[in-house]
């Protein structure tokens, strides 16, 4: 699954159950993802000195305020004022929640007349998504503030979960580079961010219980050069490492949640646990002793089914990452998870025969299947990729399809949860151009068409699509080394494209790019475009 490399790629499928109300060769739609429907307007709402912002709710304060902040960026500084504006009031923008007038979760309506903006939004995901559609318009008006084209839009998302995935095992990122990362992810309406926290090659958050995960699993002796496929293999010499303290974790998820995005993070179990056993050996079938990795793969040894000690440590691990986050989702993993030490611990085997399971995949199921019922009892609920499918379902399990779409469909088919995110068209570790000067990437080529011509799930019929909870984009960081490296820019054509293929909001590549700005700032721009009212 985990094919990695230099550079991020996000992707996010929004969308809407119908066209534009207008031909996109007729009027070009300058917002990313394309709206439901769009109808261009007379004159400009202009944005200056004047401008106050209205919020109807005492809920929505919070929404006012980060609008305030973007504003702030362009050394404007509006006035926040409760309630709604009345005729001939102060020249304003509004904000109000009204389930009614918009019915969809997470949609919105924005009115822009030359006097006024009005923004209606079902819930405070359509507010937010609303002043993302503001600051997609806004123009700069020489040295006069900022102009907002006049117009009426009305969106929602076809999809519920639309999420980008970041892997910082292999390569860890400064906490400002992850803001920013949440701040594109909201510009293009996302709603979520997969945070790959443990892997093979490092265990990147802070549990306090069990300390040896911060001074031994966060960090390895060295780190492969080139590409894995190259030989002889080649390493730096340079010890690598670092993680996130549970402060910092905090102080994330509190950005993020002002920002509409639930982080979902991912806790690898029961393979790509080279890392962790290297700091407790005793949770592997040999007991070790074992090394985190410094090589891009698949390992033989991973924890032990056979042993209590792992779900102990297991359970109170997951324990801590739920007092950090609050998503309702906690990913497991589950995938590529060599037998081979099963095959022959005496534990696992004993395991399976006090079970009556037939082999080691069944070993696998009780595996995920006895974590699920430990969150289950907290009130959570699981995600995993396709893998987990092998010897049999968890009853309440979410499965990520990577591996195709097979995996996806056929959990469809037994009335699971799907979030489709397949290797061959949304990983970002791949080529995505033919240019000798690309970074190396993990292979292949994928072309941006590809990715936009992309429907999740086609095939399956009306009765299962409502099991397709959404798409994932995922951006594995083999060989993205940091964030010095990359750039942030724009991949859009001058004008959206019209609804095609897969619903999605936005791609925003991280690269190796000519030095132009400081460390954080190389994310100069994101990217994007829309496919069908998407990309």
């Amino acid at each position: 699954m985990k094919r990695k490399q230099l550079y991020i790629a996000a992707i996010c499928f929004l969308a809407s159950t119908r066209l534009t109300a207008q031909s996109p060769k007729e009027i070009p739609i300058p917002l990313i993802p394309r709206p439901v429907d769009y109808r261009q307007g007379e004159g400009a709402f202009p944005i200056n000195a004047a401008t106050a912002i209205y919020y109807a709710q005492d809920i929505l304060r919070p929404a006012a305020e980060l609008l305030k902040d973007y504003l702030h960026i362009h050394k404007i500084q509006p006035i926040l004022t409760w309630g709604k504006q009345t005729e001939g009031g102060t020249h304003g923008i509004s904000l109000q929640m009204d389930s009614l007038t918009v019915p969809q979760p997470e949609g919105y309506h924005l009115q822009i007349s030359k006097e006024h903006i009005e923004l209606i939004g079902h819930d405070m995901a359509g507010i937010i998504h609303g002043i993302q559609s503001l600051r997609q318009l806004a123009q700069s008006s020489a040295g006069k503030g900022l102009v907002v084209p006049g117009g009426s839009i009305t969106d929602y998302p076809r999809f519920a979960y639309r999420s980008m995935a970041l892997d910082v095992s292999r390569h860890l990122f400064p906490i400002a580079f992850i803001k920013k990362y949440i701040d594109l992810l909201s510009l293009y309406k996302f709603n979520t961010f997969h945070w790959h926290l443990t892997d093979d090659q490092g265990w990147r958050i802070e549990i306090k219980q069990y300390p040896r995960l911060q001074s031994e699993a966060a960090w390895r002796k060295q780190t492969l050069i080139g590409h894995k496929k190259e030989t002889p293999h080649r390493f730096d010499g340079i010890p690598y490492g670092g993680y996130y303290t549970q402060e910092e974790i905090k102080e994330v998820v509190r950005y993020a949640t002002q920002r509409g995005i639930t982080i979902i993070p991912e806790i690898e179990m029961p393979g790509h646990a080279l890392a962790a056993l290297k700091a407790y050996p005793a949770l592997g079938c040999t007991g070790g002793p074992y090394e985190t990795a410094t090589f891009w793969g698949v390992f033989d040894d991973v924890f032990c089914a056979g042993n209590d000690s792992t779900f102990v440590f297991l359970q109170q691990v997951l324990d801590e990452v739920m007092q950090l986050f609050p998503s309702h989702y906690i990913h497991i993993g589950g995938d590529e998870c060599p037998k081979t030490r099963w095959n022959v611990c005496p534990k696992c085997q004993q395991r399976m025969k006090a079970h009556a399971l037939k082999d080691e995949h069944d070993l696998q199921s009780y595996f995920i299947q006895r974590i699920e019922k430990y969150l289950n009892s907290k009130g959570r609920d699981i995600i995993g990729w396709d893998e987990i499918l092998e010897g049999g379902l968890a009853p309440n399990a979410t499965v990520m399809s990577w591996r195709g779409e097979e995996g996806g469909i056929a959990a469809a088919q037994q009335k699971h949860r799907v979030i489709m995110t397949p290797e061959s068209h949304v990983y970002f570790d791949y080529y995505l151009s033919r240019n000798k000067a690309e970074p190396v990437a993990a292979g292949h080529y994928t072309p941006l068409n590809k990715v936009y011509s992309y429907q999740p799930a086609f095939s399956l019929p009306d009765s299962l699509q409502s099991y397709i909870a959404g798409v994932e984009g995922q951006a594995w960081s083999e060989y993205l080394v940091d964030e010095r490296q990359g750039g942030l820019y724009d991949l859009s054509p001058r004008h959206s494209p019209g609804r095609t293929g897969l619903d999605t909001c936005c791609l925003t590549q991280l690269r190796s790019f000519p030095a132009k700005a400081p460390a954080a700032g190389r994310l100069i721009k994101t990217a994007g475009s829309a496919l069908g009212r998407q990309l």
